[in-house]
């Protein structure tokens, strides 16, 4: 039996900020254990919170990027639980008064285009981490206080694909916007999914959440295990339990944590040592004039100015410093497609081998831009090209390579002449084949020209001289 299934994802974004959100102690990745931290972050007694202002102007930024409704009135409040990963016994959070209501991020599916709906964004602080070792539990208090931003959707998706779709956009999106490094990998973005089955349209079922999804891949694969277990169970007649899962990559399939038998009752207050405060309201509308470019726009102008087709334009917006390097080497070519085919193609292989990104490319942008024009201009081939690419990845300059291993492409009509003659004369049974409408006969010898000139024929022009001189015979 089919079922409607409801889907609604929260995310939770750490803010790109040199410090924590209500302390002075450094945000860092990777750093030694309990190293970044602070009196404020731990909770000492006395304390007391100071807002980041670099966290709030990269809210109002996602809340942009995002369509939503800013409030210009920021105010905070303590939504209270004892667990070990939470110093204060209290967290600092929004859940009155969030920065951003009301936006949208639009999707792609297989029905087209679809606006999946953003309810809020909140901004709060992190917890610390746990480690579950056989000795015992651990915990490092350094992402303790680490800014973040809430976004939560609307149930507005109904499948797998809409889900990692959805959070694939909002990556992408607030990656742009630099508001995040959104490496999930590392945890600075993080997914909880919600999802409902229902044999009534019109009428949700009970809510598991799945937490804690670390990749856009796991994203969809545990939606999907967890759409099948839960279409298992309904077939069977047994009840759906309110609970909270996480996804298993070796079995590919939802584990139960916890179960719930309701809502947490978290005795939200305002928090009391943060006074509410009034954003300036041309502070908010500088930020929001000088948004970095968003990838739908530069989706379109790479379309229109490059004139890329859809598929090469949405493989290079979907890597930022892949476009980025793109439209550096556009500033020293015209060949807008050869140049995306050089740096999808076998920039992309030879960074992907050599287990390096776009953003540690250690080739130039005017380097591939030269060897796009030298092809464009009958100096080297295709084939010639790839042989020097090699070489300019590791560091030399294609004209320089061009001239050591002596690859200029022969171009002069008279040279490829006599070249053609000489490869006729000791090829006359092909001479025949040709003149009985054996076509094949012109790649043989074109073979036997490009082999004499040891590949320095310019084969488009060979090819055209070389069908004069048959008819010639």
């Amino acid at each position: 039996m089919s079922y409607q299934v409801t889907i609604g994802i929260e995310i939770h974004c750490e803010l790109k900020t040199k410090t924590k959100m209500f302390s002075a102690a450094p945000t860092s990745f990777g750093a030694l254990a309990n190293t970044k931290t602070s009196v404020i972050d731990l909770a000492h007694p006395g304390v007391l919170p100071c807002v980041n202002k670099e966290a709030v102007r990269l809210a109002i930024k996602a809340c942009g990027g995002l369509h939503c409704t800013i409030d210009p009135l920021v105010k905070f409040d303590r939504k209270n639980y004892y667990y070990s990963d939470l110093p204060k016994g209290f967290q600092i959070t929004q859940q009155f008064h969030p920065i951003g209501r009301d936006g949208y991020v639009v999707i792609k599916t297989d029905e087209g285009e679809k606006q999946v709906r953003i309810e809020r964004i909140h901004m709060e602080e992190d917890t610390a981490k746990q480690f579950h070792k056989d000795t015992g539990t651990y915990i490092d208090f350094n992402r303790a206080g680490t800014p973040l931003i809430e976004i939560v959707s609307r149930p507005d998706m109904h499948s797998a694909q809409e889900a990692a779709a959805y959070v694939e956009a909002l990556r992408r999106t607030l990656f742009y916007l630099n508001v995040s490094d959104v490496k999930m990998e590392e945890g600075s973005m993080r997914c909880d999914v919600n999802i409902s089955l229902s044999d009534d349209p019109n009428k949700l079922g009970t809510k598991v959440e799945i937490k804690n999804l670390n990749s856009i891949a796991n994203v969809q694969k545990a939606v999907q295990a967890e759409i099948e277990r839960q279409s298992a169970l309904l077939d069977a007649h047994e009840p759906i339990i309110q609970s909270t899962r996480r996804f298993d990559e070796p079995s590919k399939t939802t584990v139960l944590m916890r179960k719930k038998e309701g809502n947490v009752d978290y005795k939200y207050f305002p928090e009391p040592n943060i006074f509410p405060i009034q954003l300036d309201e041309q502070w908010i509308e500088s930020i929001l004039n000088h948004l970095e470019e968003l990838p739908e726009q530069r989706l379109e102008r790479f379309m229109t100015t490059f004139g890329l087709n859809e598929y090469d334009a949405s493989v290079m917006v979907n890597d930022r410093d892949m476009a980025d390097f793109f439209e550096e080497v556009m500033k020293d070519t015209k060949e807008a497609k050869k140049a995306a085919n050089w740096v999808i193609g076998d920039l992309s292989a030879w960074l992907n081998k050599n287990n390096k990104t776009f953003a540690t490319n250690p080739c130039k942008a005017t380097d591939i831009a030269r060897l796009v024009n030298l092809i464009e201009e009958g100096t080297i081939s295709g084939k010639q090209a790839k042989e020097v690419f090699e070489e300019v990845m590791t560091g030399k300059k294609p004209d320089d390579v061009i001239q050591e291993k002596g690859m200029q492409q022969v171009s002069d009509d008279s040279t490829l002449i006599a070249m053609i003659n000489e490869v006729l004369d000791a090829n006359p049974q092909s001479i025949e084949d040709y003149k009985n409408g054996k076509n094949r006969a012109v790649g043989f010898l074109m073979g036997q020209l490009m082999k004499a000139s040891k590949g320095q024929a310019n084969p488009k022009k060979a090819n055209g001289l070389l069908v004069e001189e048959l008819k010639k015979r």
